[in-house]
């Protein structure tokens, strides 16, 4: 294993290189008559670190740096990109990008936002944060939660591994309606998998645990353990009579129905008419005690952004209400198909909360069950602590 840390890229120095690269491709693009243009330049770095049985089995580290560029011909548009970042290349892609533009069909409802919707203000969200860690360190975390895994029953008979991984990046997105920001970003995480049981009673299950900071992290070995619990929990797996029940979804399970509801009021569904829930703006979608609530801009979190993909500016907002579609997530491009505006979800939703007006907003899985199901135990909740 190589001792090489991930360490700080230089943000500053680069992203005003970045956007000289963004106005150089813009400018061009002008230059040769597009209408309009639109390019990003981007570098990241990471490390993956990935154990089995306390030996280490991969070491990844990553590189990567694109320079991406649309140009519009009115409503036809080309795209190319590279990762040579020099001026003789970035010319070259840009007038590929022209070239294919001027050959390609044209789309009524292709094209630039409105210069209007796009974002003016740039607050620091705290989405960079550096974790200087080597590959030796970070097998010994992965190692550290995968024993506490083993160590939690003799009915833990193997595991399917552990893993750390840590990346950083920045960017600079730029467009010919004046829009140019960009901002540094990083995502770090473990996760273990043990497994119970032998033979045809074996039994799999997981947990992790990821944050933009390292010290946001939850301890390796409080991971191992609790994805011990969930995976000693399988094993006890029974049938049910047929019958009317209350349902608790565990968190898993809630973000992974939450996904299916974005992705059906999404605008790629919709204009395809490929969802469910066509025509459901203002209508009942789910149970009238759940709201939903979109914030990009929680300082930390994952899904932060103050624009999106496209230079659009987000918003906070109330999506579902008492059970109410209140709004889509739609692209500028997808807003057209549709005959609506975008909501600056070019990209995907950004920090979704589901909350029940059932339950207070302190209350955990173990707190709910006790009010819904007197008597039934859950594995235990999984704290937070440090690992640095």
């Amino acid at each position: 294993m190589s001792d090489q840390s991930i360490s700080s890229l230089p943000v500053t120095q680069n992203q005003t290189w970045f956007r000289e690269l963004v106005s150089d491709a813009l400018a061009h693009a002008k230059s040769l008559g597009a209408s309009d243009a639109v390019a990003e330049v981007s570098e990241s770095r990471g490390l993956s670190v990935a154990v089995r049985n306390d030996d280490v089995e991969t070491v990844e580290q990553t590189r990567d740096r694109s320079l991406d560029v649309t140009v519009f011909a009115g409503q036809k548009r080309g795209s190319a990109s590279t990762s040579d970042f020099s001026a003789k290349a970035l010319r070259e892609t840009v007038e590929a990008a022209w070239h294919i533009a001027r050959y390609t069909a044209a789309d009524p409802a292709a094209g630039l936002p409105e210069a209007s919707e796009l974002a003016t203000q740039f607050p620091d969200l705290q989405l960079h944060h550096v974790w200087d860690i080597s590959a030796e360190e970070a097998a010994a975390l992965a190692i550290k939660a995968e024993r506490a895994a083993r160590g939690v029953s003799p009915l833990i008979t193997n595991s399917d591994g552990a893993s750390v991984d840590t990346s950083e990046g920045h960017f600079v997105l730029g467009n010919s309606r004046g829009f140019m920001g960009g901002y540094p970003y990083s995502r770090h995480g473990l996760s273990v998998a043990p497994i119970a049981g032998k033979g045809a009673t074996m039994q799999r299950d997981y947990w992790y645990t990821s944050a933009r900071a390292a010290h946001d992290l939850a301890d390796p070995a409080t991971v191992g353990r609790y994805a011990a619990e969930r995976t000693l929990a399988r094993l006890s797996a029974r049938r049910i009579k047929t019958g009317r029940f209350p349902v608790l979804f565990e968190a898993p399970v809630a973000i992974g129905l939450l996904g299916a509801l974005v992705q059906a009021t999404s605008g790629g569904a919709l204009y395809r008419k490929a969802s469910f829930l066509l025509d459901s703006l203002g209508k009942q979608v789910l149970a009238d005690h759940l709201d939903v609530y979109e914030d990009p801009f929680i300082r930390g979190a994952m899904g932060s952004s103050m624009f999106d993909s496209e230079g659009v500016r987000t918003h906070a907002r109330d999506v579902v209400v008492a059970g109410m579609l209140g709004g889509y997530f739609l692209s500028t491009y997808t807003a057209r198909k549709l005959n609506m505006k975008t909501t600056g979800n070019a990209g995907g939703s950004h920090n979704l909360r589901l909350s029940s007006r059932l339950t207070a907003p302190a209350d955990d899985l173990d707190a709910m069950l006790k009010k819904w199901a007197p008597g039934f135990s859950s594995p235990s909740s999984l704290a937070r602590g440090s690992i640095m």
